[in-house]
């Protein structure tokens, strides 16, 4: 941390008193509740450098990934190691500006996140104005082009007016290992706004570290989706708080494990006005030695009546060594609600896949059917088909990988689940 101490002295008053914060607290253990399955101290000993700014031959490689990728929308916006490139980034339609700003100090008590807040080397604001509808997608597009041990911390935030319409896709790429990343979005729909959020993690950083934050004002309704596909160790945590009525918030996620990786997804959902919906609705699929958490926390407040909540989580065990830890909860004040929550954890029905196999399919395809019909319920809850067509390209590439492990490594035959 003495790295962090250094930049901190040169740094802005927001940005010294958000490392003060962090200083304060320290990378968070086992010990601090919302972190009890995830012990960064142990996982991050040292903390590697900054990543320094992009010189022309990194822009000019980005470039490259961008050319070899398949465009999700018609409008990328392309930050590098945490750095805006505008001369990678396409033109906003009308009625978006993007900006450059100094964020104020977040309300979420989280280390990590006050951690991004001093290190962020730029902050920018993508705003729709009211009224706008933006009909195709604005991709969001993160490359690390740093090589060995770098970190990364990148800051964004997309502001909804009233009543407008917008869809997001972020992706993450290019991260190898040795790169820790920092990531930050905070989302704020005004009265009536909607928007579609998908968030992909592709790349292999040794550490990656995703915090969002969103607040929904009256009649505001958010969809926001995540696919974990990559990293070491991924930490995805959500912070949401719905503040005016009938505000709506469908929250879910698909979590593709193999080796010993491990992912992390914790979110907090607060209803803090009346008549709000949220659902929560989160996969996944966890083989070898990998470990799978899933914590979500409903906070009903006393003025929230009317409430309506609903969280699930769902993992599949392709192997008896794999983990899955799942910890839904409910905190209720108010006293008319409908709330529920539940998780279930098991390998793959073995008679479905008896069924499969007496009408001539292969055991190591019928495996496969049935775990591309049990992400694609997740996926299919995106409710925009481009989005969740790009979503569905890395996750059957996931499972024909796994399809090709499962043969070659351990025989036709998967090992079952305890």
């Amino acid at each position: 941390m003495r790295q962090f101490e250094q930049e901190k002295m040169t740094s802005s008053p927001r940005r010294v008193d958000a490392f003060s914060s962090f200083v304060e607290r320290g990378l968070p253990t086992r010990r601090v509740e919302s972190w009890h399955y995830t012990d960064l101290r142990s996982a991050m000993r040292d903390a590697a450098p900054l990543a320094p700014a992009p010189d022309s031959s990194a822009i000019e490689r980005a470039g490259q990934i961008l050319a070899g990728r398949k465009r999700v929308a018609a409008v990328r916006i392309v930050l590098l190691n945490g750095r805006l490139v505008s001369e990678l980034c396409d033109q906003l339609p009308p009625g978006a500006s993007m900006s450059r700003e100094e964020l104020s100090l977040s309300d979420v008590d989280d280390p990590m996140m006050a951690l991004n807040e001093a290190m962020s080397v730029e902050a920018h604001a993508l705003t729709v104005a009211d009224g706008a509808i933006i009909e195709s997608p604005i991709e969001f597009v993160h490359i690390a082009s740093a090589s060995g041990a770098r970190s990364l911390y990148t800051r964004v935030a997309i502001l909804l007016g009233v009543r407008a319409r917008a869809s997001f896709f972020e992706s993450y790429v290019g991260a190898g290992p040795g790169v820790q990343r920092n990531s930050s979005t905070i989302l704020t729909l005004a009265e009536r706004a909607s928007a579609k959020h998908v968030a992909i993690v592709e790349d292999d950083p040794e550490l990656h570290v995703e915090s969002q934050v969103g607040q929904l004002a009256v009649g505001a309704e958010l969809n926001a989706f995540a696919l974990v596909a990559g990293g070491g160790l991924t930490r995805r945590q959500l912070f949401y708080r719905l503040v005016g009525r009938d505000a709506k918030a469908i929250l879910g996620g698909l979590t593709l494990l193999d080796r010993a990786r491990r992912a992390d997804t914790t979110l907090q959902v607060v209803h803090a006005a009346e008549a709000g919906t949220s659902r929560e609705f989160y996969r996944a699929i966890v083989d070898d030695e990998a470990v799978g958490i899933f914590q979500g926390k409903v906070i009903v407040e006393r003025a929230a009546q009317k409430t309506d909540g609903a969280m699930k989580s769902q993992a599949v065990l392709l192997s008896q060594h794999a983990q899955m830890n799942a910890k839904p909860e409910l905190e209720i004040f108010a006293d008319d609600v409908v709330c529920g929550h539940g998780a279930t954890v098991g390998s793959l029905d073995p008679e479905q896949l008896f069924y499969m196999m007496a009408r001539g399919i292969e055991r190591s395809e019928a495996e496969s059917m049935l775990l591309e019909a049990f992400g694609e319920e997740a996926i299919g809850r995106v409710e925009d088909d481009v989005l969740a067509e790009a979503l569905r390209l890395p996750f059957r590439a996931w499972l024909a990988r796994e399809r090709a492990a499962r043969i070659d490594g351990k025989g036709a035959v998967m090992e079952p689940a305890s």
